[in-house]
């Protein structure tokens, strides 16, 4: 599917829940990021508290040893497991992430296929949401997980 690519102003992005901001992505009422375009990625589910990103691994995110770039994986895996925090946002919040860990699996390859990578929410307090995600090959091989700790906090708009 082709989506527009770009940046949402700060009011737009606080004037809904995260989840419903996700969805607008989805729907087309928001730009998609710039840098996911760049990175072969696109955001393909959203509900409360869990997201999915698909991406197609090419030779252009190869590493000198001939294998996808450990930090396009990094990249994918941060952002579903910072969009699984994100779709917990009330109206007015932001966030950012703290730490994330990541387990490297199996290598990832243009032959691994289209992968799918899931962002689950593991707990939402009041400053904090801690997430965990997964990266599966098309043949639904785990190719590497990770956990991310993200901090929450009230956002002004128009900045």
């Amino acid at each position: 599917m082709s989506r527009s690519v770009g940046v949402v102003s700060r009011d737009v992005l606080l004037a809904e829940d995260g989840a419903s901001f996700l969805r607008g992505i989805l729907e087309g009422r928001h730009p998609g990021p710039p840098f996911a375009d760049a990175m072969d990625f696109d955001l393909a589910e959203v509900e409360e508290g869990r997201v999915v990103f698909v991406g197609k691994p090419s030779p252009r995110f190869f590493n000198p040893l001939g294998t996808i770039h450990g930090g396009w994986t990094a990249t994918i895996l941060d952002s579903a497991m910072a969009c699984a925090a994100h779709s917990t946002l009330k109206i007015g919040e932001g966030y950012t992430t703290l730490e994330m860990k990541l387990n490297y699996v199996r290598p990832v390859m243009p032959e691994s296929g289209e992968v799918r990578c899931e962002g689950r929410l593991i707990h939402r307090g009041g400053t904090i949401a801690t997430t965990e995600g997964r990266l599966l090959d098309a043949q639904g091989k785990l190719l590497a997980h990770g956990t991310e700790t993200c901090m929450i906090f009230g956002a002004k708009a128009g900045r």
